[in-house]
């Protein structure tokens, strides 16, 4: 409770950028991003106790609050959450990693500053992984990478370090090496402060810090000296340290990985096992010193000019205060007890609970009557929020990627989101005639909420149509028009209208 209440109040003043990060945890599939948000928000006091994706009791992850996704075990929308670590706020998104959800990561991104690339030791860098770093570096998204699941048999972090450069092209180097692999894995040594760490207590909640054991040394001091050589090739104060033959400091390394980091030319790998509770602790470290603050990121809006076609870029200022006018972008919809509820990232100025905002894309004038922050799905009233937070609105009209003033001036827009095309089209209709009703109210929730999942009635053949990026993308919404619609449907191939023709002459 004591620390619910501290939560509460450290939210409460307004906190600089300096002490606000905006981060998403992406990956490939079952890499381990829901089990490794859980143990970051049980380490930082969020949450009182931890559990199991598909764990044994059946209560299943907090991020996962979809009844679909405890029962599967897989992430299907994305969640967003805040904690406390070290005085400082973070934001985290959790996203799914199957390809058919992928607008989720691609939003997600869009809306964040940084983010963690999650890789499993035993698989490496495999195709969702790709996928995921093609959408970082299309809205410039800079990362650290987390190896995850040592304690697994075959775990090779050498190996999905060599992938990182030669798949992806990354300039990665270890910040931290494992004290032993598999079933021996004890804890981390931390490079730059040339520590062992080891995590104990039952949960690996007491960290202890100790010499770096004998047999390793020899490694660490190899694996030090390639991350210095590394990051001196993509800093150039560090480079000249470098040239000169001098050691660098544990603090001018750490500067010159943030720079670098933040240049997206280096990045840094940090390793443990969310699920044996090692190495969470520096992960949310590394995320204070290496990633960057609202302020240190540059967001562009565009200034449509009706008479001419061309489009004038300019920059928002990130400043904590009402100086400046209110923008913000509404990223995700989601359909909630009490109405639509709108994720929005405030870009710039604040907003105030019952301000009135403009739509820019509609023009219409809307009233803000409930402001709240995520947790999963649990909601916090909030009065106000400022540039670089990511807060919820409720009852409002509009479709996502719609940006908001508080202005008239419908001219502003932020950079849209990509959204990429369907690839597979099944036919769908209500197993019961009588209902058509709710099948179409679904039907209609679905598309808002997902760019990615598109209907349209075929007149030929007379069925419903619905197209989305994979099998399981359209079978997760059968069930779902079953489960929150009560409307069991059948889905099946689209029938083909076949057409006569006039082969030859008589």
């Amino acid at each position: 409770q004591f620390l619910l209440n501290s939560c509460r109040h450290c939210s409460s003043g307004v906190l600089p950028n300096e002490r606000i990060r905006n981060i998403g945890i992406s990956a490939h599939i079952d890499s381990g991003k829901t089990t490794l948000t859980e143990r970051i928000l049980f380490y930082t006091g969020r949450i009182a106790q931890m559990h199991e994706v598909k764990g044994k009791d059946g209560v299943g992850a907090v991020m996962d609050s979809m009844e679909l996704e405890r029962q599967r075990g897989i992430t299907i929308q994305s969640a967003a959450t805040y904690t406390m670590w070290k005085d400082t706020n973070i934001n985290i998104i959790d996203t799914p990693g199957h390809v058919d959800f992928t607008i989720e990561v691609e939003r997600s991104l869009r809306v964040l500053d940084g983010a963690i690339l999650v890789l499993c030791a035993v698989g490496g860098v495999q195709c969702q992984t790709i996928t995921v770093n093609r959408q970082m570096k299309r809205y410039n998204v800079p990362f650290l990478t987390f190896i995850n699941k040592l304690d697994r048999l075959g775990s090779s972090p050498a190996r999905a370090v060599q992938q990182l450069r030669s798949k992806l092209k990354h300039n990665a180097a270890f910040v931290q090496i494992p004290i032993g692999l598999e079933g021996n894995f004890k804890g981390v040594i931390d490079l730059i402060e040339e520590k062992a760490i080891y995590f104990d207590g039952a949960l690996g909640q007491t960290l202890r810090y100790d010499e770096i054991p004998a047999e390793f040394r020899a490694e660490a001091a190899e694996r030090r000296r390639e991350l210095i050589e590394c990051v001196a090739n993509s800093d150039d104060q560090l480079g000249e340290l470098f040239l000169e033959e001098k050691i660098p400091t544990a603090a001018e390394l750490k500067l010159a990985i943030r720079r670098a980091t933040l240049r997206k030319s280096f990045t840094p790998v940090l390793v443990g096992s969310a699920l044996k509770n090692k190495g969470v602790q520096p992960l949310l470290d590394a995320v204070l010193e290496y990633l960057p603050n609202p302020s240190e990121v540059e967001n562009y809006a565009i200034l449509n000019q009706e008479d001419s076609e061309d489009k004038t870029k300019f920059l928002l200022n990130s400043a904590r205060d009402d100086s400046q006018p209110f923008i913000g972008l509404a990223f995700k919809l989601e359909a909630g007890r009490f109405g639509q509820l709108t994720y929005i990232r405030v870009y710039q100025g604040m907003l105030k609970k019952s301000d009135y905002i403009y739509n820019t894309r509609t023009g219409k004038r809307v009233r803000v009557q409930r402001l709240v922050r995520m947790h999963s799905d649990n909601m916090e009233d909030v009065t106000e929020v400022y540039a670089g937070d990511i807060c919820a609105l409720f009852g409002i009209d509009c479709a996502s990627g719609d940006t908001f003033t508080d202005k008239t001036s419908t001219d502003i827009s932020m950079e849209s989101i990509h959204i990429p095309d369907p690839v597979i089209s099944v036919a769908m209709k209500p197993s019961d005639k009588n209902d058509f009703d709710k099948f179409s109210k679904g039907l209609n929730r679905f598309t808002r909420e997902d760019p990615t999942f598109r209907i349209h009635f075929d007149d030929e053949s007379k069925e419903t149509i619905v197209s989305g990026m994979g099998e399981l993308h359209l079978e997760i919404y059968a069930q779902r028009m079953e489960r929150e619609y009560g409307c069991p449907c059948t889905m099946g191939k689209p029938k083909v209208a076949f057409r006569e023709n006039i082969s030859a002459p008589v």
